[in-house]
């Protein structure tokens, strides 16, 4: 199954890197590091990542790494990595 990074996630993750790289660019080349390990490990379990608390779509998931949030799309020939937020509470109506 392939991972394809939508331009959303990439400028989010490249904001988020600049920010801690300013203090520390050795934890940033870790965070990011690591958390592209963990998106590389998905295709493995697809599903074992909740359901997203944002979207009404079984296919639509949130993986958790460091309190951000890392929504992806799982479909039958990929998953798209589209969203990277801090955690937030569910919206409200």
């Amino acid at each position: 199954m392939q991972i394809v990074y939508k331009e959303s996630f990439v400028i989010r993750l490249e904001n988020q890197l600049k920010y801690i790289s300013a203090d520390n660019p050795t934890a940033a080349k870790r965070f990011k590091k690591d958390l592209i390990a963990k998106i590389k490990a998905i295709p493995m379990n697809p599903k074992s990542h909740r359901q997203s608390i944002y979207f009404e779509d079984e296919n639509i998931r949130d993986m958790i790494f460091k309190g951000y949030t890392i929504g992806h799309r799982i479909t039958s020939q990929q998953i798209e990595i589209f969203g990277f937020v801090k955690f937030q509470e569910k919206p409200t109506d």
